[in-house]
């Protein structure tokens, strides 16, 4: 019976009700709309990561550090006899970096240059393009971006500065023999790319390596002699940090639509209780105990949630699919500003993510809605059948 009288009462309502359940409905959508997007972001952020750059997870010299490049004259040695054993059986590809300057039209540039196995099949890279060129100095191979910034295009040649392990400075031509268009950044920007043999030869390391990524699905060796074994989740460490240090602005939108939700339908039923009192002491009068029409007013409120669902899912939910099938595309390339973040970003909606925030407002419309209503049990009859209802 209270089913149906609260129905009635929402149906009769018409505007009201559909303004509350309008405003829930956005705040809904939204949440999971958002969320989604940010989980996709991470995801895509990782799978480019790993598809790119670590494959199954990487073996680093003791003193490499990405971050500290004047370590790189330091951090290379000859491979351990089981990290090696994993390169010969082509389950590795190992990488030498260095510091070096490019000279593009008669600019100076700093770049880390890094040596590769050209005939490597671990990482998502076109390092074949580095084979087969035999009538160029050091075939070099670059990224879109890097290409913008100094203003390279295939066939270009410009000269290469590096300093050996003899302390010597030295000099080459290197020519662009493709520009590859990734989504990593760490690999582009700053970065040029020449065969591991070319490279040993140029900084008079033999035989030595810096780090080396190996194919996903191998286990961790059992001597590393020293090497520092790095798995997926320390290598994209830093991914997920600027995700979540950009959660707290998503959180406050999420708050202010919740609010807004919550405020429409409290005030829904302030109103309520103060127009219908003499329907509330007409109920009270013919039997009705106040807590089932507390109840009642609360039921309105959890109809109300429902009505947002079911707006939610349709038209709401149309668009929901249709960004989890094509994707959101991006207003610019954000790579040159060092996001990883694709061009037509797909949200991932996981089961998780509808239940949770299906029951977080729903928690949130039923408490806004019995809050008020607690007014009517310290009501009497006789004044609510007054209009005095004390509100």
């Amino acid at each position: 019976m209270l089913f149906k009288i609260a129905l009635k009462n929402l149906l009769g309502a018409k505007l009201r009700t559909f303004l509350n359940v309008f405003v829930t409905a956005i705040s809904f959508f939204m949440i999971i709309f958002m969320t989604g997007l940010y989980d996709g972001m991470r995801q895509h952020a990782k799978q480019v990561t790993i598809d790119t750059e670590i494959a199954g997870g990487a073996y680093w010299h003791p003193l490499y550090d990405p971050m500290e490049p004047i370590l790189f004259e330091d951090s290379h040695s000859t491979l351990p006899q089981d990290i090696r054993s994993l390169v010969e059986k082509n389950k590795a590809v190992p990488i030498l970096v260095s510091q070096a300057a490019i000279y593009p039209n008669g600019r100076i540039m700093p770049v880390i240059m890094k040596g590769i196995d050209p005939g490597q099949n671990i990482v998502n890279m076109p390092t074949n393009t580095l084979n087969n060129n035999k009538d160029i100095n050091i075939p070099v191979l670059i990224g879109k971006g890097m290409a913008n910034n100094a203003k390279l295009n295939v066939g270009d040649s410009f000269t290469i500065r590096w300093l050996d392990s003899d302390g010597t400075y030295d000099a080459d031509e290197g020519t662009v023999v493709h520009i590859m268009d990734t989504e990593n950044f760490k690999l582009d920007i700053g970065h040029i790319w020449i065969p591991i043999k070319k490279a040993q030869e140029m900084l008079a390391m033999k035989d030595e390596v810096t780090y080396v990524s190996y194919a996903i699905g191998e286990k961790k060796v059992k001597k590393s002699d020293g090497w520092i074994h790095r798995d997926v989740n320390y290598l994209i460490q830093d991914i997920e940090a600027a995700i979540e240090a950009d959660k707290p602005s998503i959180q406050i939108m999420f708050t202010i639509l919740l609010s807004l939700a919550a405020m429409g339908i409290f005030n829904a039923q302030v109103l309520s209780i103060f127009r219908r009192g003499k329907e509330i002491g007409t109920l009270m009068a013919l039997g009705m105990t106040r807590a089932k029409v507390v109840g009642l007013f609360t039921l309105e409120g959890g109809i109300n949630a429902i009505l947002a669902s079911a707006l939610t899912v349709f038209p709401f939910g149309i668009i929901l699919w249709w960004t989890a099938k094509h994707g959101v595309p991006m207003p610019m390339d954000y790579t040159e500003m060092g996001f990883m973040i694709a061009k037509r970003l797909m949200p991932i909606y996981s089961f998780g993510l509808i239940i949770t925030t299906t029951i977080l407002v729903f928690s949130i419309v039923i408490i806004v809605s019995y809050l008020p209503s607690r007014r009517i049990a310290k009501m009497k009859p006789t004044d609510a059948l007054r209009g005095k209802t004390g509100i």
